[in-house]
């Protein structure tokens, strides 16, 4: 197996994107709101921020793939095509995109840009790899029903092509994401990028008596009303499995409307597993624990290992999400002397500090405060809050933009976090 395994995570905007590359990803993707899946991330992109996320990737020797997956309707295929040409003109390292009369456009506009095949264009056996690749296609994100074993299968016929499949994130209740719920309920259409997560809301469920017009209210038990609410996606545990498997390219982290903490767990906790497997060190639990500090809605194993007649439920009954076992307090600053509080900070309490991976931390204490270490993990407490503009706080909260001095420097884009 190719050590060159590509780990590729969400980039919903500017410092994400720096975010993710910090913590050890080799590739991101994102796009300006033109023809995205994901309109809402997109739009803090725009042509000139855009162009800025491509030079700063490039300058780091990593990849930017450029998400064009939105499906066209006629009146937009004009649009279409100056978008395509002005991000082409940005020289990203791939286009992705859905549907055939897509690729044939790009193939056209953007002949030397390379074409990543989304995975909303389902594609799960041979006969649909072998299309893409006389299409011109590089690399298929496969459907997520699609199993290991298929995939080993569909490798056999196209041994050239690139595989991608993704390993983390939020799972659509429909299948490969082709719902219309969104679209019927509120008008937002899911597969042009402005789905409105219907699925997650609570439900109340009636049964109709058509013959005397009696309308009964289905009455809940422990199990709630959560009915679509699929678990999260985490194939954390079968990264060696995957990678053994030698069929895998690129394994994708979903997120784009995510929060800047769950990009950088998520990259760390993939990286971790993927360098652990190469060097014979893998160990399932330590990833696992990591990503249970995130957001989520539960986490199940897809479809990629096993069928999902062979588990227990896919689904959520009970919540939307989970709080994680941390809560996230604070956000190191890009220059690495303040942070950002994300959450209630005060002074001479100990918090956790999450830094990228293979970053440096160095033990200090001071008038402000201290950082020190305890085991292999590193804590700051602080004496006293004092931001940016000499005010001194008896706590600082999120609303608070102002930044708020450290005792001494701490890698770029580092977290402070406790245990729930």
């Amino acid at each position: 197996m190719d050590k060159n395994v590509e780990l590729l995570s969400p980039a919903g905007n500017l410092e994400k994107l720096k975010i993710a590359l910090e913590y050890g990803a080799d590739a991101v993707y994102a796009g300006v709101s033109h023809f995205s899946l994901r309109t809402r991330s997109s739009k803090e992109f725009n042509y000139e921020s855009f162009e800025e996320a491509v030079e700063y990737t490039h300058k780091m020797g990593k990849k930017i793939y450029v998400t064009i997956n939105g499906f066209p309707f006629n009146s937009q295929i004009e649009l279409l095509k100056k978008h395509m040409q002005k991000m082409a003109d940005m020289q990203p390292d791939a286009f992705i995109v859905s549907t055939p009369g897509v690729v044939r456009l790009a193939k056209e506009i953007a002949p030397d840009i390379a074409l990543h095949l989304s995975t909303q264009a389902n594609v799960m056996n041979y006969l649909d790899a072998l299309f893409y690749k006389e299409a011109g296609v590089k690399r298929i994100i496969v459907a997520r029903e699609v199993s290991l074993k298929d995939l080993k299968e569909i490798k056999k016929y196209v041994p050239d092509m690139e595989f991608e499949i993704f390993v983390h994130g939020s799972m659509c209740f429909a299948y490969s994401g082709r719902c219309l719920i969104s679209s019927l309920q509120s008008g937002r259409v899911p597969n042009r990028g402005s789905c409105a997560n219907d699925c997650r809301f609570p439900y109340t469920l009636y049964a109709e008596n058509k013959e005397n017009g009696t309308l009964l209210k289905l009455e809940e038990d422990e199990n709630g009303t959560h009915i679509m609410n699929a678990k999260d996606l985490n194939l954390s545990n079968y990264v060696d499995e995957i990678l053994k498997s030698g069929v895998v390219d690129s394994l994708k982290i979903e997120g784009r409307t995510k929060s800047p903490y769950y990009v950088a767990i998520a990259t760390k906790a993939y990286r971790m597993a993927i360098d652990d497997y190469f060097n014979g060190k893998f160990d399932a639990k330590k990833y696992e624990k990591e990503l249970e500090t995130t957001k989520h809605r539960g986490f199940n194993d897809g479809y990629l290992v096993k069928r999902p007649y062979q588990k227990q439920s896919e689904q959520n009954l009970e919540e939307s999400i989970s709080q994680g076992t941390h809560q996230v307090y604070a956000m190191i600053n890009e220059e690495g002397k303040t942070f950002l509080a994300k959450d209630k900070v005060e002074p001479n309490i100990m918090y956790e500090i999450v830094a990228p991976i293979n970053s440096k931390i160095k033990a200090c204490q001071n008038e402000i405060g201290q950082v020190f270490n305890e085991g292999e993990n590193w804590y700051l407490k602080l004496n006293k809050i004092e931001t940016l503009n000499g005010k001194i706080y008896d706590a600082i909260h999120s609303g608070n933009t102002n930044p708020v001095v450290l005792p001494c420097s701490l890698p770029k884009f580092s977290f402070l976090r406790k245990e729930l």
